[in-house]
């Protein structure tokens, strides 16, 4: 226990082997709870994640459950049922296995599944690849436990982003962007980061059976809590970098998250200003309109090829990308003014 908040902690973990047992080992006591995922990896990540949980059975956690498996469904909620998953809990680690991998974003969705029907207060999410400092829990579950925010996030850029290889500094700084404008978090930072932590209100806010299943899951999850109202925290965290590899694809990576983020973006325009107040509401419906004309006006520009056909529509291109401009800087203003869901920066 924290501070007298029951903790949880998720750990994702796909052919982690050499890492994930290290990171459980490490795990603070003060965590009440330990929901490690193997996502149906092919080397020993499932037999490190349960040798950890042993060792630190037999170290002094909770009462041992036992070893023999058992499934999910016979202990937490019917929304973990269709899953497919091994459910083992040994001392206060709790073993989970995917019968079928579904994905980063689905390990953590079991996890968070799992912590709710136990009564976690807080949960927090920590990669089985070693990359996070488990010394700085603390500074994620603090902003949390003193009600400043729902859900902290760290954030590597402002803590020391020289540290963070060249390619993902530059991928990081566009999906920033794009996140900003898909999820309404304007000030917001580092969005692919994976060491968080959410209040048990935030998560009953939002809907966690569909949040996104792939790595995008993050990205998913911030548009999600701006439109539940959730208050974010900025938290910076300095990364720690080894000899462990992505199993990110970027050449499908990058479609199928951008993809997902205009779909989110699009959503969020018809829950949060067509429906929200008249400002909001005029934001939206020229966002709307804007973005259905500058589709049509590059629909068009694809199929003519005449000279003097093609510079009629590449102006209503020019235009329709001018709204589509305007209505976001109305919506971000609108964004960064409101009440509902704002960015908390946590000092450093």
């Amino acid at each position: 226990m924290y501070r007298d908040h029951e903790i949880g902690v998720v750990v994702p973990a796909y052919n982690e082997e050499g890492h994930v047992e290290g990171v459980l080992r490490e795990i603070p006591d003060y965590v009440d709870r330990v929901y490690a995922v193997d996502d149906r990896s092919t080397d020993d990540t499932w037999s490190e994640i349960r040798t950890a949980a042993r060792a630190d059975a037999a170290g002094g956690g909770l009462q041992s459950g036992g070893s023999e498996q058992t499934q999910v469904e016979e202990i937490t909620t019917p929304s973990v049922h269709h899953r497919g998953v091994i459910y083992e809990p040994i001392g206060r680690v709790v073993p989970i296995r995917h019968h079928e991998n579904r994905g980063a974003g689905g390990a953590i969705k079991t996890g968070y599944l799992v912590a709710l029907a136990d009564g976690a207060d807080v949960v927090a999410t920590v990669d089985g690849d070693g990359q996070m400092d488990l010394g700085q829990l603390p500074r994620l579950l603090d902003p949390i436990v003193e009600d400043r925010v729902d859900y902290a996030k760290g954030n590597r850029l402002a803590a020391d982003r020289n540290r963070m290889p060249a390619w993902r500094l530059f991928g990081n700084g566009i999906l920033t962007l794009l996140t900003r404008i898909a999820s309404g978090y304007w000030q917001l930072t580092d969005p692919q980061n994976g060491y968080t932590a959410i209040s048990r209100a935030a998560l009953e806010a939002i809907d966690v059976d569909e949040l996104y299943e792939y790595y995008g899951y993050c990205n998913d999850l911030l548009v999600k809590l701006n439109v539940a109202g959730v208050r974010v925290g900025d938290v910076p965290m300095r990364p720690i970098y080894g000899d462990e590899q992505s199993n990110i694809v970027i050449t499908e990576y990058v479609p199928r998250v951008s993809a997902m983020l205009l779909r989110n973006f699009l959503w969020r325009l018809s829950v949060t200003y067509v429906r929200g107040r008249s400002g909001r509401r005029a934001a939206g419906a020229v966002a709307v309109v804007a973005i259905l004309f500058l589709v049509t006006a590059l629909t068009s520009l694809i199929r003519n090829r005449s000279g003097r056909e093609r510079g009629s529509v590449g102006s209503k291109v020019l235009l329709g990308a001018t709204c589509v401009a305007l209505a976001l800087s109305m919506g971000s203003a609108f964004d960064v003014r409101g009440d509902e869901a704002s960015v908390v920066k946590i000092d450093g």
